[in-house]
């Protein structure tokens, strides 16, 4: 007979409890996401005897052969066996997978929860069929999960597969639903290999009409996510440092002919000064720090910068109600994870961001990148950073942050590193007058806002432009005869940034000169 065919495209995982299916009938729902496009099924019950899962199991086959669709069962081979079903879905703590192709024999299908790049590996050498793997986010589905892994942990177990030589098809499995589908396959993907399909549990099981949200998960997992609309680079990957300072001026000219919306969530202590950032460089800023607004401001074709001041759980949620809404409308996210080594609340609240939404810049100190990234053991001072790293391994930072987020990743500081995952460029420009005054960083932020609202295509371009404008305005500010220090250089640096943009939009392009960039190999 020969092993199936599968296509694990949308993988519908059964849960009957109470909580996730109510009081509706397990077969209707899982009948209704057939119709809607599910492509496989795994039974998964954890309570009940042997003879009640078995009579469960059978009539759920009777359903799924009609689709010609393979149905799996969770855990146990006994109960596939007497089904005599497609195959089995192990985990770490079931049968060994050798036990389970003995039993099973070699034309069924077996599959295997993995959430380590060990596990991945020896489950691939075991010839497992496929690979579940997980948690990607926290579900209230499962109790007894590992570590949680995010997109991040996903796309490395990719790679290490694909690095050994293995084509074993994935899924990934845990939080996944309508909102963060697209997110989710894009982020994960490595170069070397793509997620086959994503599992699903609540978002269609709990679902009023299941086969609506099967039909809407089926498309948006094959349609490009709307936020991801940087569709190629200007410049190619070996491009060099002139060739990114030369398109500085059409970037600061977008800005100035489109006037872009820059929504801010930041502290209170730097609206002002952030709003007069955006006024200066061109854009028209908000100040709106609740969440519900997003949903309108995320439509007037500008951008959102989260400065993470408040880590409240209403902040939180602002910013994440906020984030979702840009996401869904295809509009640019900057994230400014200020002091994110400061405390455990603040570690936390990096998590849940990043877990909750796109974001298509990173904009933060070493610290707050190192944080970011998730190997610092360090605690930051407030919102200060202690340089450990050199030049090379700063570099290497932000364009290993770059290429797993699959955005562009700003490192701040007397050098500033900036990197999409394949370029990364060092920006020497500013002046220390900037780390003398409150807010500089986070209107930095506001600035490139403006930027990447103007201009969808390569976004690391537009933030170089941006992080230019910003410094070599700091720099002529400070040589003012009248800025005597910190106090009198903010309304210098703000002229600076207004006659910086007034002279591009008239082709007076004398202020570049002073561009300090070089690539980094």
């Amino acid at each position: 007979m020969g092993k199936p065919q599968v296509d694990y495209g949308l993988y519908l995982v059964t849960d009957s409890t109470p909580a996730i299916l109510g009081d509706r009938d397990l077969n209707e729902t899982v009948e209704s996401s057939l119709r809607g496009g599910v492509t496989i099924v795994q039974l998964r019950e954890k309570k009940g005897d042997t003879a009640e899962i078995i009579t469960k199991a059978q009539r759920l086959h009777q359903i799924t052969r009609r689709y010609n669709v393979p149905l799996l069962i969770n855990d146990r081979v006994d109960v596939a066996l007497a089904v005599g079903c497609e195959g089995v879905h192990i985990g770490q703590d079931d049968m060994e997978l050798s036990t389970a192709r003995k039993l099973l024999g070699p034309d069924k299908i077996i599959g295997v929860t993995v959430s380590t790049v060990e596990e991945a590996l020896k489950a691939c050498e075991g010839g497992a069929d496929y690979l579940g793997i997980g948690t990607v986010y926290a579900t209230a589905t499962k109790t007894n999960t590992k570590d949680i892994i995010g997109t991040a942990g996903v796309r490395e177990i990719l790679r290490r597969i694909a690095e050994a030589g293995h084509d074993t098809p994935t899924v990934c499995i845990g939080g996944i639903n309508e909102s963060n589908v697209q997110r989710v396959l894009h982020q994960c993907a490595a170069s070397e290999k793509v997620l086959n399909g994503v599992a699903i549990v609540s978002a269609i099981m709990a679902a009023s009409d299941p086969e609506a949200a099967a039909k809407n998960l089926a498309a948006l997992s094959e349609a490009p996510p709307s936020f991801s609309v940087d569709t190629g680079r200007e410049l190619s990957a070996d491009a060099s440092s002139e060739a990114v300072v030369a398109l500085a001026p059409s970037v600061i000219r977008g800005i100035h002919d489109t006037t872009p919306l820059s929504h801010n969530m930041t502290n209170i202590v730097v609206q002002n000064f952030a709003a007069n950032v955006a006024l200066a460089v061109g854009a028209s800023p908000i100040m709106a720090g609740y969440g519900e607004e997003a949903a309108d401001l995320c439509k007037l074709g500008g951008a959102l910068v989260i400065n993470m001041g408040s880590v409240d759980p209403s902040g939180l949620s602002n910013y994440l109600k906020a984030l979702k809404a840009y996401n869904l409308q295809g509009r640019p996210v900057v994230f400014d994870p200020v002091g994110a080594g400061a405390t455990s609340l603040r570690r936390e609240a990096v998590k849940a961001i990043m877990a909750n939404g796109y974001l298509d810049v990173i904009k933060g100190n070493e610290g707050e990148i190192k944080t970011v990234f998730g190997n610092s053991q360090e605690q930051q001072r407030g919102v200060d950073s202690s340089s450990t790293l050199d030049a090379s391994q700063k570099a290497k930072l932000v364009r290993e942050l770059a290429s797993r987020e699959r955005n562009v990743v700003l490192m701040t500081g007397k050098t500033d590193f900036a990197s999409d995952g394949v370029r990364t460029y060092a920006i020497e420009n500013g002046h220390e007058y900037l780390g003398m005054v409150t807010g500089t960083g986070c209107t930095l932020g506001t600035a490139i806002s403006a930027a990447i609202a103007s201009r969808s295509k390569d976004r690391l371009v537009a933030v170089i432009a941006a992080i230019l404008h910003f410094e070599i305005a700091a720099e002529v500010a400070a040589e003012r005869p009248e800025v005597r220090g910190p106090g009198t250089f903010v309304p210098a640096f703000l002229d600076e940034l207004y006659l910086i943009r007034q002279a591009t939009a008239r082709n007076d392009l004398s202020w570049l000169a002073r561009a300090k960039v070089r690539r980094v190999e």
